[in-house]
């Protein structure tokens, strides 16, 4: 039984799933929105809000574990400047997850997550 298991494997080992998940949220930092499988999207949904959150807070030590999810110091650079203050009005809910339909070649379902 599943009880009190959360997350999703995605056929993949743990290191791997992380890598993808660094690349996923820092692509979606950096472009506002990516289209990726549903799954993803809804597991790097709460990763993205807690990097925002970080950047809403900007101190040293927050850019600093922002550092350490994502080495491009570019996007880290725009999530301190532009995005977290852009957001400081706003107590949580940063992204929007629109379900795309079907993938054409293997019938997965597609989301779009953007930055709200």
């Amino acid at each position: 039984m599943r009880h009190q298991v959360s997350g999703r494997k995605l056929s993949r080992l743990s290191s791997h799933r992380w890598a993808l998940y660094k690349n996923l949220v820092t692509d979606l930092l950096s472009k506002g929105k990516i289209t990726t499988t549903e799954a993803k999207a809804k597991e790097i949904r709460g990763l993205v809000e807690r990097m925002i959150t970080l950047g809403k807070d900007g101190t040293l030590a927050s850019r600093r574990r922002a550092l350490a999810f994502s080495n491009d110091k570019k996007v880290i650079a725009k999530l301190f400047d532009e995005i977290g203050p852009g957001y400081n009005e706003r107590a949580g809910g940063y992204t929007r997850l629109v379900k795309l339909g079907p993938r054409k070649g293997d019938n997965a379902a597609m989301a779009q997550i953007e930055l709200v």
